[in-house]
């Protein structure tokens, strides 16, 4: 893989992917929570193929610029660009459209770890 290099994801927009709170519905339009989910997934893409069985991801970053809604129902296509892999690194820009509109775009950041290193830090520390 190099930068320059591609993934797509296509998420259908549900009732599940309205802006929500604790005091209820905000729009009925997909909220940046869930497109900041699908952008991570569509660099996760990367991950995947790069990650031995040894290793796992794990989100350092999100850069989000929500730009106009996505309507239920509506597929919103997310291509991440590879930007920066080191070995352990990957850095992605992304572009979400439905159609020819952009509805958001940004970048997202993930680091490869062995696991055994990932659950010592994600273990819970002793008070």
């Amino acid at each position: 893989m190099q930068p320059g290099d591609t993934r797509t994801y296509i998420k259908r927009v549900t009732a599940g992917d309205f802006a929500r709170f604790d005091d209820g519905l905000v729009h009925a339009v997909c909220s940046t929570f869930s497109l900041a989910q699908a952008a991570e997934w569509a660099g996760r893409l990367f991950v995947l193929e790069m990650k031995a069985e040894d290793e796992e991801g794990i989100g350092t970053c999100l850069e989000i610029n929500h730009k106009s809604p996505a309507f239920e129902g509506e597929s919103i296509t997310i291509v991440a660009t590879l930007e920066k892999y080191d070995g352990y690194e990957v850095i992605c820009s992304y572009k979400a459209t439905v159609g020819d509109r952009i509805v958001a775009e940004g970048q997202t950041g993930q680091k490869i770890l062995k696991k055994e290193k990932l659950a010592r830090i994600l273990a819970p520390k002793k008070v």
